[in-house]
């Protein structure tokens, strides 16, 4: 199994990032603030206006560390990648299947029968934590529907039906997802899903923990030889990491949702680190990425069981496992895709 590296994520405006021999330096205001050796890294994440060497993107590019560079708020703008690795049959398996609507659909609905298993878990442990909380009842009923699609989801279904019930249950999920949020309801409230840009402090978080699991999924399925941009359930579209995306599915609630929960309901974070501008947009402080940047590391270090390997691994590899068990099934070695799901 892979070893859990580390993300070096750069979120100083103005940051500078070159090569020293085989280590990575970062300096602000001519000061170096970190210096990492290469080959203790998996990934950088640069956000906002931060400036790389080319020096430091050939080395990046030659040992196969992931270098990204974000928006200030976390939206993707750019990945340099060096020659692509990974068996060649592999990626045109890859193809193959995704261009099969039967071969497509069974692996999409595996990935759908994961998010909403999760998603489920999710609201079950808040009413055994909290069974007086407001809006126990609707979440409650909540449960009972994810199960019912989960019933239907037990047997085959077309590739259109398997994407009309993931929709389906989104809505139920998300319309009960305010109630989870116990603390600081005045600065942290969900009335739905937005993005792009967010418009409330509650989106703004999870948007930027969803960038966060896009990037190490993508990291994930190139590591496997897999091609981030093909997906079974996220169809093609230029620019877009349909096959990341897939895989986040079974993650968002497990690991993102909860998380931000967490953060919230702990009060790690606090609506001052939140700004609404002008635009209606609302972006996160300096302070208040690096604290989530933190927490997101320190809970990647947790160790589970993964349900199909009977292994105990750390939560940062489990993108690395499901990669690996679908570049199995691509190849034809286990019959099914088995999914990530939280028990």
């Amino acid at each position: 199994m892979r070893r859990l590296l580390n993300v070096l994520f750069v979120t100083s405006h103005g940051a500078y990032l070159h090569r020293e021999r085989e280590s990575v330096l970062v300096e602000v205001d001519g000061e170096t603030r970190v210096r990492a050796p290469v080959h203790t890294l998996e990934g950088i994440v640069c956000f906002g206006q931060v400036m790389v060497s080319p020096q430091l993107m050939g080395l990046c590019a030659e040992r196969g560390v992931a270098l990204s560079f974000l928006s200030q708020n976390g939206h993707f703008w750019a990945r340099v990648q060096g020659p692509v690795s990974g068996n060649v049959l592999l990626r045109r398996a890859q193809y193959r299947l995704a261009d099969d609507p039967q071969s497509s659909a069974r692996i999409a609905r595996s990935v759908v029968i994961a998010k909403i298993s999760n998603s489920r878990s999710v609201l079950q442990r808040l009413l055994r934590s909290n069974a007086s909380c407001d809006g126990a009842a609707e979440i409650k009923l909540a449960v009972g529907h994810l199960a019912d699609l989960l019933r239907v989801l037990a047997s085959p279904q077309d590739l259109d039906v398997v994407r009309g019930i993931e929709g389906e249950a989104a809505r139920h999920y998300f319309q009960v997802f305010d109630h989870l949020i116990l603390a600081q309801k005045n600065e942290f409230y969900f009335k739905e899903r937005n993005r792009r840009p967010p418009l409330d402090n509650m989106n703004a978080l999870l948007s930027f923990l969803y960038t966060l699991l896009a990037h190490d999924v993508s990291s994930a399925l190139e590591s496997a030889g897999l091609d981030p941009a093909v997906g079974f359930l996220h169809r093609d579209r230029p620019g877009r990491p349909g096959l990341a995306l897939d895989i986040m599915e079974e993650f968002r609630p497990y690991l993102a949702d909860r998380l931000a929960l967490s953060l919230v309901n702990l009060k790690q974070v606090t609506g001052a680190g939140f700004q609404k501008t002008e635009t209606g947009a609302v972006n996160m402080s300096e302070e208040t990425r690096r604290l989530v940047i933190r927490a997101y590391q320190e809970r990647k270090r947790e160790e589970v069981e993964h349900p199909f390997l009977k292994e105990r691994i750390e939560v940062g590899l489990l993108a690395y496992a499901q990669a690996l068990l679908l570049a199995r099934h691509i190849r034809g070695d286990i019959e099914d895709y088995p999914p990530f799901l939280w028990r």
